[in-house]
């Protein structure tokens, strides 16, 4: 029976959607599941959700151990085939606060920050030694398991784990998944099921910024009446909006205008992007430019999302952990996720095709071969696989590259501890860089790092 350890298991939601999804496939129902956390309640809130739904779904067929705080990690890890890492390094405080606030104090504003910018080099820099920690444990105790890497920054933290461990690690991430149904919802378009049956995508590039290269029904290229109804729609969303309150802050919207951004990365780019408009108005130097603040209602940015999304979920997860346990119904049918899938197609050598993050090794030929890229890949019993995709469209390899330089940057402050590496990051950020001048990046990295204090190694 497979064993599968969950890092980060006090992420109660997402531990239900996929040790749920593990319980509701034969090949894993009898897994040993073992529940890794730092928090003791959050690990205690997951473990009974999980039991209920073991019951419920599985029989009781898995059993499931709870294994607290890091002296005990190595049980957690040992013998497991696969560990999911969903872990959050200082949570939303202090360290997401950190993020927005710090940078704030210098011109600089965020949405996301979660990936890219500022905000997602440090928070790069203050999980890539924890979880080297993860992958040194496990070439001990582990050596044969498969790492299924869902935390942000994803091709920061995978890079870091391929490039420094022997760890078999991929990176996995929604978007790629809801891509295709993304462009049709903003684009108000209702295909059939008939009709999506008959349609084909290839999406590659990097995380939160791979393109769908392509999109076909019948071998017809669905891009040019795609992108004529996207130009009308456009139009028509920054000619009429509509008044909402934002964070305290009154800005202009349209509801249906919410992925402004990337249509307009469409129209500018030639393809649709996968991850959202909020993501990656932060990713490039147009979007939040504080000389032209007209922008941010014109494409409907909301600054310090994330932060408000974070004490939003924190304000209602007590709520939502009380119906969850007071259920003794509660049941659990397959999520989109693809962790459990992959780990069926390694157990059983059923092969399936995912999008992955992996070392690109020449994938992506106009990429580097150390950047981490997102692509299709192929899962049997061999493991991940990705497969080969050739050049990108130039102007696309190019757009990702402003964002690799960054990743492999960062990825080198963490392992080599030069904090020259962490300025060189911050200086090549596309967002930091069109906001802030050399003098206050580096005083800003400075202000970060010693706000982190103990989260962060000592920098050289």
């Amino acid at each position: 029976m497979p064993k599968i350890t969950f890092m980060g298991a006090g992420s109660t939601i997402f531990a239900r959607n996929v040790l749920g999804d593990c319980m509701c496939r034969e090949s894993l129902r009898d897994s040993q599941i073992a529940l890794y956390d730092i928090d003791a309640n959050r690990l205690e809130e997951s473990r009974y959700i999980l039991d209920v739904i073991n019951k419920n779904v599985n029989g009781g067929r898995a059993t499931i151990t709870t294994h607290l705080g890091v002296k005990i990690r190595k049980a957690a890890l040992k013998n497991a085939d696969f560990v999911v890492n969903a872990i959050q390094v200082g949570g939303y405080e202090p360290s997401t606060v950190i993020d927005f606030e710090i940078p704030k104090k210098f011109g600089l504003r965020q949405t996301i920050a979660d990936t890219l910018g500022i905000g997602g080099i440090f928070r790069a820099l203050r999980t890539i030694p924890v979880m080297l920690d993860f992958a040194y444990e496990m070439e001990e105790v582990c050596p044969r398991a498969w790492l299924l890497n869902y935390t942000n920054p994803m091709a920061m933290l995978t890079g870091a784990m391929l490039k420094a461990t022997e760890v078999k690690t991929v990176g996995l991430c929604h978007s790629v998944q809801v891509c295709v149904s993304s462009l049709y919802d903003t684009l108000g378009l209702k295909p059939t099921e008939e009709e999506l049956a008959r349609t084909q995508s290839k999406i590659a590039g990097i995380n939160h910024m791979a393109w769908l290269l392509e999109l076909t029904r019948d071998g017809k290229d669905l891009y040019p009446e795609l992108k004529k109804i996207a130009a009308k729609k456009v139009k028509e969303w920054r000619k009429h909006k509509e008044e909402f309150i934002d964070g305290g802050r009154k800005i202009m919207h349209q509801p249906e205008g919410g992925n402004i951004v990337r249509l307009e990365m469409m129209r500018l780019f030639g393809y649709y992007v996968t991850e959202s408009s909020e993501h990656n108005a932060e990713y490039g130097p147009w979007w939040m430019n504080s000389r032209f603040p007209e922008l941010l209602d014109e494409y409907r940015i909301p600054l310090d999302e994330y932060p408000r999304r974070c004490v939003n979920q924190i304000a209602g997860w007590k709520k939502m952990y009380k119906e969850l346990h007071d259920d003794p119904h509660l049941s659990h049918t397959l999520s989109h996720e693809y962790g459990s899938m992959i780990m069926e197609a390694i157990v059983t050598d059923k092969p399936i095709q995912i999008g992955g993050n992996v070392l690109n090794n020449g994938l992506i030929t106009n990429l580097p071969s150390d950047a981490v890229v997102e692509v299709p890949c192929l899962v049997n019993r061999n493991g991940v696989q990705g497969t080969y995709i050739g050049d990108l469209p130039t102007q696309c390899a190019a757009m990702n590259m402003t964002n690799i330089n960054v990743q492999l940057l960062t990825i080198e402050a963490a392992l080599t501890l030069k904090k020259e590496r962490i300025y060189q990051a911050a200086l090549m950020d596309p967002h930091t860089a069109a906001e802030l001048p050399v003098d206050k990046i580096i005083k800003m990295c400075d202000a970060l790092i010693d706000a982190h204090g103990d989260m962060l190694p000592k920098y050289r």
